[in-house]
């Protein structure tokens, strides 16, 4: 079984044939976070990723193995819901309330894409927003999914909290357990996966 260990920086240009002849790993976001994997290259070779811990892939990342050949990643087409919304401060609110709940999100101009899960689903149409489950590669912003905390004062934003935090009362009350067992590969995944059943308040 080859090993790969490296990623090439986006900054460093490789003829544009080499990358294209390069065979394929075609891995979800949640395997895209690991940085030990035993994986299947689209070619059905069998490898093993063993990059620096850290290392999130994202699509278009050009591997090395320790032969030295190359393997181009692709991002999987997975469960997304896609999220729109009437006017920028709902869709800037229903950020908010993902990000309050590390949550990791895809950001596009005038829209929002994240992990299907049922309960954020419902909270972002209270928020009025549009959802949409699709199927499409999934590639969230990456770095510090931070704490944020409630600091609105307004109005708004308190009707806008209460029904954020209605929704996760109804489906997981305030005794819910949470199992926090997260197994041999915690250690190895970086890209901040909420337990997106903690509401902050």
């Amino acid at each position: 079984m080859r090993t790969i260990d490296k990623r090439i920086e986006p900054h460093i240009k490789l003829a544009a044939v080499l990358v294209r002849r390069a065979p394929t790993l075609t891995l979800a976001f949640d395997a895209r976070c690991k940085s030990r994997l035993a994986a299947t290259l689209d070619n059905g070779e069998e490898v093993a990723l063993l990059l620096p811990r850290g290392t999130v892939l994202r699509d278009g990342d050009v591997l090395v193995a320790q032969d030295g050949a190359l393997v181009r990643v692709v991002a999987a087409a997975e469960a997304v819901l896609h999220v729109r919304a009437p006017d920028r401060i709902t869709l800037t609110r229903a950020a908010y309330h993902l990000g309050n709940r590390h949550t990791p999100v895809e950001i596009g101009d005038d829209d929002l894409k994240l992990e299907f899960d049922p309960v954020l689903a419902d909270m972002l149409k209270r928020l009025g927003a549009t959802v949409e489950q699709v199927s499409m590669p999934f590639q969230p912003e990456t770095g510090a999914y931070g704490g944020g905390h409630r600091h609105g004062h307004d109005e708004t934003f308190a009707e806008d909290y209460a029904i954020a935090q209605q929704v996760f009362d109804e489906h997981h009350g305030h005794d819910h357990p949470h199992d926090h067992t997260h197994g041999d590969d915690h250690e190895h995944n970086h890209c901040g996966h909420a337990h997106h059943h903690h509401a902050h308040r």
